[in-house]
C-alpha cells in the first residue's frame, strides 16, 4: 500500500517589481500552510526578490493595467487617486518612489505583510526557493547577495520538481 504524497505547487517568479513580488510569495506561503510541497524558481527580473537587500519598487509606467484611480488610504491621502496617465507619470522624476511609498503605506494600513515578511514565512514553512544559476551568471549576481535559505539551480532542477506538481504557475 503506497502512502499518498502531498499536493505540489511549482511557481516561476520572473518579475521583480513590488506589485509582482506579492503573488509568488502569497501563493507559496499559503500553499505551504495548507501542507503542500512548494518550490519557487526565481529567474530573470524575479531573481532580485531573493536578495538580502530587497529594493522592489512599483513601476506604474510598465503596468498599463494599474488603476488610474487607486485610493491609497494613507494619512493625508485618504482619497488620493492617480491624477495623470501612466504614459506621463513615467517622465516625472521620483514618481516610482512616490508610488512605492504610497503602496507600502496602503498595504501596511490594511495589515498586509511586507515582501520580506512573506519571504520569511516561506522560509519558515520550508518552501524551496530556487535562484536561477544562469540568471545569476548573466546578471552578475554572487551567492553572498542572497538570503541564506535558498537553493541554486537551473531549469532542470526546477523542472524535476515541476514534472510531478499538481499545480504549475508562471508569474
Amino acid at each position: 500500500m503506497s502512502e499518498e504524497r502531498p499536493k505540489r505547487l511549482a511557481l516561476i517568479a520572473s518579475k521583480g517589481t513590488l506589485d509582482w513580488a506579492y503573488p509568488p510569495f502569497i501563493l507559496a506561503s499559503t500553499a505551504a500552510a495548507l501542507d503542500m510541497e512548494v518550490a519557487v524558481f526565481f529567474t530573470f527580473y524575479g531573481l532580485p526578490l531573493l536578495c538580502k537587500d530587497l529594493k522592489a519598487k512599483v513601476s506604474p509606467h510598465s503596468n498599463p493595467a494599474m488603476p488610474m484611480k487607486m485610493p491609497f488610504g494613507s494619512e493625508g491621502f485618504q482619497n488620493f487617486e492617480w491624477p495623470i496617465p501612466n504614459a506621463i507619470s513615467s517622465n516625472i522624476p521620483g514618481f516610482d518612489t512616490f508610488a512605492t511609498s504610497m503602496m507600502k503605506k496602503s498595504f501596511a494600513k490594511k495589515g498586509v505583510a511586507t515582501i520580506e515578511e512573506l519571504r520569511e514565512a516561506c522560509v519558515d514553512l520550508d518552501v524551496t526557493l530556487i535562484a536561477c544559476q544562469m540568471t545569476m551568471d548573466v546578471f552578475g549576481f554572487t551567492r553572498d547577495q542572497f538570503i541564506d535559505d535558498i537553493d541554486l539551480g537551473g531549469a532542470a532542477a526546477f523542472l524535476e520538481f515541476a514534472a510531478d506538481s499538481d499545480i504549475s504557475l508562471f508569474i
